[in-house]
């Protein structure tokens, strides 16, 4: 088996990112979930460790929010990086290859697109 070209670690890289962002998106939603329904039972518990649970949810939340930034800039990157990768391997590389990297770029910048968008409505 050949070892993989500078094009395809490229393409695997913001793949990869892609998915890293997608997953942390999921899990914010499960935390989010599990927080409503942490305050909802505030009324009807007899848990003495709920407010401090309610608390721990919160401090997760925060931080995984805090994720998404470093990791939209590492895809933005990546984006860049392949980018130029195409442009010098347009020459060289299958067209299997060229098409699972302009299909990673279309990823990327549809996530950094998605970045923007949020951004502008937490600062509406």
């Amino acid at each position: 088996m050949p070892s993989p070209t500078p094009l395809e670690i490229a393409t695997k890289a913001v793949i990869r990112l892609v998915k890293e962002e997608k997953s942390y998106h999921i899990e914010l939603v499960s935390q989010l979930a599990r927080l409503d329904k942490l305050k909802n039972e505030a009324a009807t518990t007899t848990n003495e460790n709920h407010s401090f649970m309610v608390k721990q949810e919160e401090t997760a939340i925060q931080e995984t929010r805090a994720v998404f930034q470093p990791l939209r800039l590492r895809i933005a990157a990546a984006v860049e990086k392949l980018v130029a990768q195409i442009a010098s391997d347009e020459a060289s590389a299958t067209s299997e290859q060229l098409t699972a990297a302009r299909d990673a770029v279309t990823q990327g910048r549809a996530i950094m697109e998605q970045a923007v968008k949020d951004a502008t409505i937490v600062t509406a």
